[in-house]
């Protein structure tokens, strides 16, 4: 079967589609009540009563409908992008984006990078952390990081087999969720009153640091971005299925562990409910099932913060990196550097705070903010799209007030951990903005040249013997989106630099479109065999591999009789030899006497160390190294001048 049709077949409503869903989407919210109710206890310990129990599971049931349901399952799941989700589609799908709808993005794709770290953390160091309830003394930081060191080395050689048994864990997971929380429910039924949002605005109200403590309650919703973003991988039916399914599981345990906690004398406020539920006999099989879940979520996490890093990188939000495909899978990528730098910051987050529990201040804040930007988002798409003005700030009104509240109960933990995740977002967010906008300064200055006036001299040069022949073929990579014009640098590097003569010259244009699965391509004959324009208009979830793409379209002319790739030498092309391509890279220089603001030399200078970490254009590309020349040309930007200097005899 092909990809694509194994990827239809996923995404309409089928009893496969939903398994698969429920091991790609859910696994982050899925293991939320490994520390959500714990961390509530943990935080709200000292003014221990039932209101602190059933005012925060009535927070955690609307939180749950509010911002998971009501915002994510229903609102924000119908903004998809041609079947896509995630803020990078939705920012694509907005026609107009002026410059707070840009930072905006960057902010929200910063802090969902910056939350991929904390949750592997977070949710399998509490999984390991169940054994010591069987052995005090177990080792949790080693194994975690054993367990970490495997995940991310198998990364390399592909999931696409073991990703097979994910959907089957987490169904496993969800199942026994349910039955656990059931156990308790039937013993203590009374718990299900905290269902009445009466509870949870004396939670807010009347509890002391109620308002705070909505900070652990906002643990419990932390994967609902992942909902969005997980939609091009799923389709909306099958996420909206088995939510109900999901809920249902969530929503039991969570009471399970209430019920619990309310018939029991807590004499530790570092206690887990979650596993207080099991019964003794079950702790070990429950322990294991709860690691192999949090596993998979960690997958998750890991291949969604691929997918996103590879449609920044499409939408010039990021530098290019390393792109692998370990398996013929569609759409399953590698990304070596993102691998390494989440191996290693997720292995520095469990050794710095050590438990779950110091985690937990961490965890939560950095999605908090993503939520917000999404929020705001869909608010300027829904205005563009005409929806009534009433319902857009109903909407606004509603999430910005649950989402505020969250993000000022977070900030309240940020010097117990909460700085962490905002020095990663930070970070993620200066690459993105010396990138993005130190490109935008440098674009400023790029100068188009009209072909018309270069046609003789294309004729001329492709002929003038005296001048050596650099290639059969010469191949630009071009940004000139009017098909009768070229960067001024790609003139200046044919004929003034060092003329270069070739029997054909290739403009190749790469247009990026909102559209994300769009793959095609149009040719111009400019000059017919002389001056060739390729128009790649490849969607962001593409990747951009033009050699391979060019070598395509090159087969296709060549069928079509539109061009002949013999060699241009006699002595080669009796012995059927093809003409030789050759390409060429033109990386343009800022000069150092720029007239450039204070603030836009801060942005080139974070934009040029940002490089450092780019792949060049030339691995970039997948172009062969020995076929390709790279140049510099400087910035020509015009600047006055007070008076000229004098000559003297």
């Amino acid at each position: 079967m092909k990809d694509s049709e194994q990827e239809t077949r996923i995404r309409r409503l089928t009893f496969a589609g939903l398994i698969v869903t429920l091991g790609i989407v859910y696994g982050d919210i899925g293991t939320s009540p490994l520390y959500t109710l714990k961390a509530i206890v943990l935080w709200g310990y000292d003014n221990y009563n039932e209101l602190l129990i059933y005012g925060g599971l009535s927070a955690i049931f609307w939180t749950l409908t509010l911002q998971t349901t009501l915002k994510y399952i229903i609102i924000t799941l119908r903004a998809d992008n041609k079947g896509e989700g995630g803020i990078f589609a939705l920012y694509a799908l907005i026609r107009k984006r002026p410059l707070f709808v840009v930072i905006i993005t960057m902010l929200g794709g910063s802090a969902l990078l910056a939350d991929g770290v904390l949750t592997p953390s977070i949710t399998v160091t509490a999984s390991v952390e169940g054994m010591k309830l069987i052995n005090p003394g177990f080792p949790v930081i080693p194994v975690v990081l054993i367990i970490f060191g495997l995940l991310f080395f198998i990364q390399q050689f592909g999931t696409n087999y073991i990703g097979r048994w994910f959907g089957p864990a987490i169904v496993i997971w969800f199942l026994m969720l349910g039955v656990l929380g059931l156990s308790q429910l039937i013993k203590y039924p009374m718990i299900l009153k905290a269902v009445n949002p009466v509870y949870a605005f004396r939670f807010l109200t009347e509890y002391p640091g109620g308002f705070i403590l909505l900070g652990a309650v906002f643990l419990c919703t932390t994967g609902a971005e992942a909902l969005y973003s997980d939609l091009g991988h799923c389709g909306r039916k099958n996420i909206r299925i088995s939510w109900i399914f999901v809920k249902t599981a969530l929503l039991l345990n969570y009471f399970g562990q209430g019920a619990w906690l309310l018939m029991n004398e807590t004499s530790s406020s570092d206690i887990n409910p979650f596993y207080s539920v099991m019964p003794r006999w079950f702790l070990l099989p429950g322990i294991i099932i709860s690691t192999g879940a949090a596993i998979v979520a960690s997958q998750a996490i890991i291949s969604g913060s691929y997918s996103l890093l590879g449609e920044a990188v499409s939408l010039n939000f990021w530098p290019k990196i390393r792109v692998l495909h370990p398996t013929m899978v569609r759409n399953q990528v590698y990304l070596p550097f993102v691998n390494w730098f989440l191996w290693i910051a997720c292995s520095f987050a469990v050794v710095f705070f050590g438990n779950s529990s110091n985690m937990e201040a961490a965890y939560g804040l950095a999605i908090t903010i993503t939520m917000l930007t999404t929020t705001l988002l869909l608010v300027y798409y829904f205005n563009q799209k005409g929806v009534n003005h009433r319902l857009i700030f109903l909407f606004l009104l509603v999430y910005l007030t649950i989402e505020l509240s969250f993000l000022i109960a977070n900030l309240n933990k940020f010097s117990n951990g909460g700085w962490f995740t905002i020095t990663l977002a930070a970070s993620f967010f200066i690459i993105m903005y010396g990138w993005y906008f130190g490109r935008k300064i440098k674009n400023r200055y790029i100068t188009f040249a009209n072909l018309d006036e270069y046609i003789e001299l294309f004729k001329d040069l492709s002929r003038d013997e005296s001048v050596p022949k650099t290639a059969t073929n010469l191949v630009y990579i071009i940004r000139a989106n009017n098909p009768d014009q070229v960067e001024s640098k790609v003139i200046f590097s044919i004929f003034r630099k060092q003329p270069k003569r070739a029997n054909t010259y290739w403009f190749l244009h790469v247009n990026t479109v909102n559209d994300p699965r769009i793959f095609e391509y149009k040719v111009t004959h400019i000059i017919p065999g002389i001056l060739i324009r390729v128009d790649f208009n490849i969607g962001f979830k593409v990747e951009p591999r033009i050699d391979l793409y060019f070598r395509e379209v090159l087969e296709d002319l060549v069928k079509s009789n539109e061009i002949s790739l013999d060699s241009s030498y006699d002595s080669l092309k009796k012995h059927d030899l093809k003409g030789d391509f050759k390409f060429v890279l033109i990386d343009r220089v800022m000069p150092i006497d720029n007239p450039l603001s204070t603030l836009e030399n801060i942005t080139l200078t974070i934009h040029n160390l940002v490089r450092r970490i780019s792949l060049p254009d030339v691995r970039a590309l997948q172009l062969d190294s020995t076929n390709t020349i790279e140049e510099q040309v400087p910035i020509i930007i015009d600047q006055p001048f007070d008076k000229r200097i004098k000559r003297v005899q």
